[in-house]
């Protein structure tokens, strides 16, 4: 199956749209997908066509950023690895993001752990899942910079519940380096910085799967991410984001902002599968994170 996107986000009207001198010239936007997902940049007080050799830049980067981390090309570093239990030579933005799940599955006492796909495509498909469970755990991946291992011959990892906020700061990154300092970028996730075309704050609002707005935030130089395990259902109608024993979400919806949309994306999922106290200790192990929204 394909999974469609797992994120309620919302940028709020107010957020996105342009003033009318800006729509003279002022900000440019860009709309396209990343990830299998909706994805959408806006440079404030960019005319279009500078921005264009720009927008032309980072869909490049994102192309190659989806040869890491994707599940759905047959030819991306993640899927060779799942086919093939090693990966020789990993990317470095393959280390850099299973370090920072490492520290998000130990904040969270292990709910957030990649190495569940396995039991996630048993469950959107009707396999085994007890057969599926017994290949899950953290403790069976190993890597360094010579080589990413799965110890269990049929393990498999997906960073689906991270790599969009990765992606995000990226762009976010390619930006700034580039001298852009007013921004909204949205990969998945969302990373604000600086300000709108007609200086006031950007504002996001925070959408449940339904639609309906739970509540609003104002971002600058920050990120928010937004997880919905009924967003995408499996079979049964069960919930898309599972736990390592199987046993699905506790909460229909975490927002969690932080300073990188990497760490708010990989918080706001393992926050589906905890309780209060289990959630607030994780969020403060990560510097600037704090919770926007539990539902």
């Amino acid at each position: 199956m394909t999974l469609t996107r797992r994120r309620f986000l919302s940028i709020s009207a107010a957020a996105l749209s342009v003033p009318a001198a800006a729509q003279a010239g002022e900000s440019a936007r860009w709309q396209g997908v990343a990830l299998g997902a909706p994805a959408s940049m806006v440079l404030a007080g960019v005319a279009l066509p500078a921005a264009r050799p720009v927008f032309a830049a980072l869909e490049t980067e994102v192309l190659r950023l989806e040869r890491i981390f994707s599940l759905y090309r047959d030819d991306s570093a993640l899927t060779r690895l799942n086919a093939q239990g090693h990966l020789d030579a990993p990317p470095p933005e393959m280390l850099d993001l299973l370090s920072l799940a490492g520290a998000i599955h130990d904040a969270t006492g292990g709910a957030f752990d990649p190495t569940v796909q396995p039991l996630w495509r048993a469950r959107a498909i009707g396999g085994d899942e007890a057969a599926a469970r017994a290949l899950v755990g953290w403790r069976h991946v190993g890597f360094d910079a010579g080589r990413v291992t799965l110890a269990r011959p049929g393990m498999a990892l997906t960073l689906n519940g991270i790599a969009q906020g990765y992606v995000t700061d990226r762009i976010a990154d390619l930006l700034r380096s580039r001298g852009f300092g007013d921004v909204l970028v949205d990969m998945g996730e969302v990373v604000a910085r600086g300000r709108r075309g007609d200086g006031a704050a950007w504002q996001a609002g925070i959408a449940a799967p339904d639609g309906a707005l739970v509540g609003r935030v104002t971002l600058r130089d920050r990120a928010l991410a937004t997880s919905a395990p009924m967003g995408t259902r499996l079979l049964g109608g069960r919930g898309h984001i599972i736990d390592p024993a199987g046993t699905g979400a506790r909460r229909a919806l975490v927002s969690v902002s932080a300073p990188r949309a990497a760490a708010a994306d990989g918080l706001s999922t393992a926050l589906c599968l905890v309780d209060d106290v289990t959630a607030e200790r994780a969020v403060a192990r990560f510097s600037g994170a704090r919770i926007e929204a539990l539902a």
